[in-house]
This record gives structure tokens, sequence and C-alpha cells, in this order.
């Protein structure tokens, strides 16, 4: 550990004087305290990364896993253990599975390929969102009417969920994500209910099989021709779900929250349209709630490149959000540039445990954003950012409403 420690134990999530504007705290830590002790909500113990460098070692190196969190010492985030999504059915049953043969079967329907050919079902899908959404009138909240439906209706389609069955998930995902909010027997509730709900469509897919992703993976095998077991498939419908959506509707949200804060970010765009992609990724970058972090147990010690060693037996929290506001590795880390390039920010983790839906969020936010620029050239905050709120309670602190005019 480093020697700066700070005088009195934070608590992790740090709180911010805003919705769109970091910790206080992170220029100090990177600076002083890079390897710091922190309390989480259970309130075990954990140790905070937050400089570039050691973040992406952390998520990199194999003496570091996302599987010892499983482990009796490990530091929980909530008061129970089933509580925590990190240690949950859903996430015991990929482990099992074998993280990198689950990886290489489920990441063949991720390409770039697939990803492009999505791309005119998101627009047309965005489109009619937008339609309605100025059907309703101005003011208008974008959560509900664009943000949250729209990673729905994609996810979903994706993996062969009937319409009627989407309403469900929002409740099951904020369980999923809980901080605070629900009690253990809720929080265990919506686990079982949502794996004997996967259970019964793997069921229905295997009688009758559709152009979706459960039911090519229930026809898929390994190199060794194994096919992906049961528990597994629905546990990887219970992830992509999870991720599929929540993440995504968040992330949609505070990409237009934070390039409608300062009105110059919007005209650039929309003088310059070539500029969605980077611009995806420098919000990506720059937005300060991009989640929880990733956390990683230690199973021997490992000294990380700001000089720390992070000993056997800890719990490591990656702040990939505020890795991200390094000014070692980024030039300017507190501005905002839209043509930002390269950028190789970490909001969706790194090494082998890093986003496996991330083609899919960038093909999402970028379909989104051209839509909007095409669709509402006027859009605007209708109220002050300062007036924006995060849920709380959850590990993917979203805007809980985001008003807009035009």
């Amino acid at each position: 550990m480093t020697d700066n420690q700070p005088e009195e134990t934070l608590h992790y999530p740090l709180p911010s004087p805003g919705a769109l504007v970091p910790p206080t705290e992170w220029p100090e830590l990177r600076q002083k305290c890079p390897v710091t002790q922190v309390a989480l909500p259970s309130g075990d113990r954990a140790t905070l990364l937050t400089r570039y460098a050691d973040v992406r070692v952390a998520l990199s190196d194999p003496r570091l896993s996302r599987e010892g969190l499983a482990r009796p010492d490990a530091a929980r985030i909530t008061a129970s253990e089933s509580g925590s999504v990190f240690d949950s059915p859903m996430a015991r049953s990929l482990n099992a599975e074998g993280h990198e043969r689950w990886r290489r079967m489920v990441g063949r329907w991720f390409t770039a390929k697939r990803m492009r050919a999505l791309v005119p079902k998101i627009e047309a899908t965005a489109d009619r969102l937008v339609d309605d959404m100025v059907a309703h009138g101005q003011p208008a909240d974008l959560v509900p009417h664009l943000a949250f439906p729209l990673p729905v209706f994609v996810i979903c389609d994706m993996l062969g969920v009937p319409e009627r069955d989407r309403d469900d998930f929002k409740q099951w995902s904020d369980a999923f994500l809980n901080l605070s909010k629900f009690t253990v027997d809720e929080v265990q509730s919506a686990q079982r209910r949502f794996a004997e709900y996967m259970s019964g469509l793997i069921a229905e897919k295997r009688r009758d099989p559709q152009d979706d992703l459960i039911s090519e993976l229930l026809a898929a095998t390994d190199a060794e021709g194994r096919p992906m077991s049961d528990l597994a498939l629905a546990a990887t419908g219970q992830a992509l779900l999870l991720a599929g959506h929540e993440t995504t509707a968040g992330f949609i949200t505070s990409m237009t929250a934070v390039l409608l804060a300062d009105r110059a970010r919007w005209e650039r765009l929309l003088a310059d349209p070539s500029l969605v992609r980077s611009a995806v990724e420098e919000v990506l970058r720059y937005e300060p709630y991009t989640g929880f972090g990733m956390l990683r147990y230690v199973h021997e010690d490992t000294e990380v490149p700001s000089g720390a060693v992070l000993p056997g037996g800890a719990t490591v929290v990656c702040s990939m959000a505020a890795a991200n506001r390094d000014a070692d590795a980024f030039e300017h880390a507190e501005d905002m540039d839209l043509g930002r390039t390269p950028n190789a920010h970490l909001a969706f983790g790194a090494g082998p445990h890093s986003c496996l839906g991330q083609p899919l969020a960038r093909t999402e936010m970028q379909t989104v954003l051209g839509v909007l620029l095409r669709r509402l050239p006027t859009l605007e905050l209708a109220v002050d950012p300062e007036d924006l709120h995060r849920v709380e309670g959850l590990l993917t602190t979203p805007l809980r409403e985001l008003p807009v005019r035009w």
C-alpha cells in the first residue's frame, strides 16, 4: 500500500458535487494516494485504484481475478453475499463454465459484421421512439422515451425474448444491481424468478429454435465439441440482459446530458457528424459515472506501476472512471475533446474480463446520437445541468431523469 493514506477511511462509492461532476477527491487520490483503503457499503474494506496504469494492470494481471471474489475472505459490496451481482448464482454459473471457454462461445455473436447489420433496425427503433417523444410534447424525459426502451428492444430481440415479457426485466435488473434499495429476500426472489424465466425460455428455444443468440448457443459447441450447459446458458441470458439494457441505457442518457451541458459540443457535432464515433469514445472516457468499477481478488502479492504492492487476499476496486481522467494517460484529461484520437479509455475494462458486449453498446450509442442530431438538431436540456440527479443505491448510478426540449 502507499504511505499517504487519508486521515479518515473513505466510503466508496465516493460522493460528488453534481450529477455530471466527478468526485472532488479524484485528483488528490491519483497524485498522492493512488492505492488507498476504502469502506464498501457492506462495511468491508477494499483497496481503491485511481491511476490509469495501476487500473490497467489490475484488470489484466492473472494474479488478480474476478473468480476469486467468491472466496469467503473477499470483500462484499453489500451486506449479503447473495445480494451482490459479483457473487450471484449467475456469476457462479459462468465461472463454473470456464471463463475463456464461455467468452469464445458467446463472443462469436458480437462481431463487427453482426453489429453493422443491426444498425438499420436500431436506427428505425430510435426514429420510432423519437416520433413518440415528439408526439408526447415538450419538455420530455429522454430516459423513458428513448434511453431505456431502445436497449431493451435491441437486447431482447437479440436473445429472442418475447415483447410481452420485457417489462419484467427492469425490476429484476434493479435487484441484481442493488446496493441498498432491496432486502436480501427481495434480491434472492428476483434472482430466482429471473433464473426460472431464463430456464423456461431456453426450453422453449430448444423445442422451437429461432434466429436469435440463445438458439445459436444451444446449437454451438466449443473446440472440443462440448455444448454450453443449461445453467451457463441461463446465466448468459441474464448477464446479457442486465448489461445489454441497464448499462447501455445509462450510457445513452449520460452521453446526451454531457453533450448538451455545453452547447458548443452539440453544435460541433451538428457541423461535423463524422465526429460521432470519436465523440462516443470521448463521452465514455470523460463521463464520471461509468459504474461502480470492476472488482478483483488478489491471489498473491502484486506490485502495480505506482510502486504500491497489493497484498494477497485483498479485494481491489478498479475505478475506470477515475483512471480515465488521469493526466499521465490523456493530454488535457479534464477537458472533453470530441475528436480525441487515439483514445484508449477503460470504460469497458481491459484484459480477459473486459465487457463482452462493448461492440453492441458502441453501436447503439453511435446510432442513437446520429438519430438525435438528424431528427432534433435544436435539442437542449430543459433544466440546468446542476439540477440533474443520479439514482442512488444501484451499481450503475444512472441519471434519474433527463428533461429535454427542442
